[in-house]
């Protein structure tokens, strides 16, 4: 598991879809660590393009044009990210970096 990651997480609780995916954001230090959660973004297929979302579609694994919502961060076990669907990578990357520093308000 690497931070960028996105994996489908089946039924949470509360949620009424069947699955929804999910951007793995910890640092990686803590994801390699015996920690049992993991911070997430979940991932929605509409987006308003504000500076805390990130655009993802079919390069990364997923079957259309979605967002990353940085706004709304989880905790998740590891033990249910078991569905992985791809990745993001490169200017992807950089930009979830840029979205996560602006739902949390650091500089």
């Amino acid at each position: 598991m690497r931070r960028g990651d996105l994996y489908r997480v089946y039924k949470r609780k509360g949620d009424p879809k069947a699955y929804r995916v999910f951007a793995v954001v910890s640092r990686q230090a803590l994801i390699d660590s015996r920690f049992s959660t993991v911070v997430c973004a979940p991932v929605f297929t509409s987006g308003q393009e504000l500076s805390t979302q990130v655009a993802v579609g079919v390069d990364e694994g997923l079957k259309h044009l979605s967002w990353i919502m940085c706004d709304n961060l989880v905790s998740l076990r590891k033990s249910d990210l078991t569905h992985y669907v791809g990745s993001v990578s490169g200017a992807k990357a950089v930009q979830l970096n840029r979205a996560l520093k602006m739902a949390l308000d650091l500089s």
